[in-house]
């Protein structure tokens, strides 16, 4: 068995799930989420916790097992507590702020770049207008749009300008050496 798909997943108080055949609706105090999984996999409740089963131990259901498992425990940890990426941009001039449309990135081009959030996304920026941070219900939407951000300007290995999860670090490359002095 999957050590991952194996373990049942503990619903917190709070938190009604609904499993419906091969679609799974997760309500909580954060927002509802729903989805719809592979007919292979068989979901079930048994006492409080969600329970993920396969059918065969063939590399295929193997896969999904562990999957099916995880996307499950997101669903259950993003309506309860909910996720957030943050991000950092370095750079001389390099500001980022929120106004009503939505984020507005100053990244050195010669014009601004709006990025509109989709429904259930916020963007949050702090006072200093480098430090950005995405946050909402569903985890594959939240990296998503973290990766649509920082793919604007990808840090430069060299000057380390551009837009960097908080907590990644940047492998620096060594300059030109210059010309040897005469």
């Amino acid at each position: 068995m999957s050590r991952i798909g194996r373990m049942p997943i503990s619903v917190p108080a709070g938190v009604q799930v609904n499993i419906d055949e091969n679609r799974v609706t997760v309500k909580g105090p954060k927002g509802e989420l729903s989805r719809i999984f592979h007919p292979a996999i068989s979901i079930g409740m048994e006492g409080g916790e969600i329970v993920v089963r396969r059918p065969t131990d063939h590399r295929y259901h193997r896969s999904l097992h562990g999957l099916t498992r995880a996307l499950l425990a997101n669903m259950v940890e993003g309506v309860t507590k909910g996720f957030t990426k943050n991000l950092v941009i370095e750079g001389t001039g390099y500001r980022a702020n929120v106004d009503n449309e939505g984020l507005v990135l100053e990244l050195g081009y010669s014009h601004p770049i709006r990025i509109v959030p989709p429904a259930g996304i916020t963007i949050n920026v702090d006072r200093s207008a480098v430090n950005i941070s995405v946050e909402g219900i569903d985890k594959e939407l939240v990296g998503e749009v973290a990766a649509k951000i920082r793919s604007i300007r990808v840090p430069d290995p060299y000057k380390a300008k551009g837009v960097r999860y908080a907590d990644e670090q940047i492998r620096r490359k060594a300059g030109k050496a210059g010309k040897a002095a005469k």
